[in-house]
């Protein structure tokens, strides 16, 4: 029941951003829009040889931020990050309490402090309501900075639930910057409603951690993430008729991998499973992480069919695509029956995802658009 009256609510708003796009006479922004209002706000902005950027990097690493966010940015420049979860958020119970308060005042004064010493030519933020309150967004803008903040799951959480009096999304935060980029295709509407300057690129992965390994594939079948929604049911149901499957992660019997073992899985394996859904909710689907990363990786990947897959890959010659449970059943067993055609898939998948979705030429395209570069 909760799932179907969230999305219920996922519907009613697309409905209602969609009809204020329209009422409104709004345009999706494009490059060179893009670039206007960049060079209206910042005109003696002077772009820079890349390497030659000094950067403002605010995130969090939960689990993968460090190992493709920051590596990436230094392909650009020096980078000075700052991660606030440790210091401010050792108790959750205290975060919408005090928490947040305490870290949003800390924020705004590094901020000020790193300008003084040094002004960077760019702020990179990946930030969200739940962390950031409008007048701390509008406190580090007033610093003179070009500011991008990057929005990960506005499928579902543009605007989210409500916290402390403000929403966990980035609706309340996301006009403050100077440019919005979202990985999610249809929220880029909901972006120029709220006054924003949005860019719309989706997530990458980064080829010196996900790269091939020379190893035996010792697994027919693995998926890896968090044991949630649709997961168990399908995992349980491809065992039930016979396929060697494993699944690793939050929840999953097997546990969590680090970093480099997930990665070597995807060499391990015949075939990776992705699934599409947004959390817990079967028919609205988004471009995930692991989209990128294990083709990157040298996987075979097959996951659930959308349209926004077919924007980055050529759907049946670089990645399978499957809808429901049967074609998913078929599909592995066609592919584990015929190992040239699923190899000759793999390998062009593989060459995809390093021509075309490293977050380096994710950067890249951004800094470019702002003039940084």
């Amino acid at each position: 029941m909760r799932n179907r009256l969230e999305s219920l609510r996922l519907r009613r708003e697309a409905r209602f951003y969609e009809r204020r796009f329209h009422a409104g006479n709004l345009a999706l922004p494009d490059a060179e829009t893009i670039r206007n209002a960049l060079k209206e706000r910042f005109p003696r902005l002077k772009s820079k040889p890349k390497g030659s950027l000094s950067i403002l990097a605010i995130y969090h690493h939960y689990n993968w931020e460090n190992e493709s966010l920051k590596p990436s940015l230094e392909k650009f420049g020096a980078v000075r990050c700052w991660d606030w979860y440790d210091e401010f958020n050792h108790a959750r119970k205290d975060w919408h309490a005090a928490g947040k308060a305490r870290m949003n005042e800390a924020l705004v004064n590094r901020i000020r402090s790193w300008v003084r010493e040094e002004p960077p030519d760019v702020i990179f933020s990946y930030l969200t309501g739940a962390l950031a309150t409008p007048d701390t967004i509008q406190k580090i803008r007033e610093q003179g900075v070009p500011m991008v903040n990057l929005s990960l799951n506005d499928k579902e959480s543009f605007v989210g639930k409500k916290r402390g009096g403000q929403v966990i999304g980035v609706r309340d935060i996301c006009r403050f910057f100077d440019l919005s980029w979202t990985s999610t295709g249809d929220a880029v509407k909901k972006y120029c409603v709220e006054g924003a300057l949005p860019l719309y690129l989706p997530e990458g992965a980064n080829p010196e951690i996900h790269r091939p390994w020379e190893l035996e594939k010792t697994f027919d079948v693995s998926f890896v993430g968090q044991h949630y929604g649709n997961r168990p049911e399908i995992i349980r149901r491809l065992a039930e008729a016979g396929v060697r499957v494993e699944a690793f992660g939050y929840g999953w019997p097997n546990g969590p991998l680090s970093t480099e073992e997930m990665v070597r899985m995807y060499s391990r394996s015949r075939i990776n499973i992705g699934f599409g859904g947004v959390h817990a909710h079967r028919e609205i689907y988004c471009l995930k992480g692991r989209d990128f990363e294990i083709p990157m990786s040298g996987g075979l990947y097959i996951t659930e069919d959308h349209p926004e897959l077919e924007t980055v890959f050529n759907v049946g010659r670089e990645i399978i695509a499957y809808r429901g449970f049967e074609d998913l059943l078929a599909k592995i067993r066609h592919l584990l029956a015929n190992p040239g055609e699923a190899d000759a898939i793999r390998q062009a998948g593989y060459r995809r995802a390093r021509r075309d979705h490293t977050w380096e030429m994710r950067f890249k395209k951004v800094f470019t658009l702002m003039g940084l570069i």
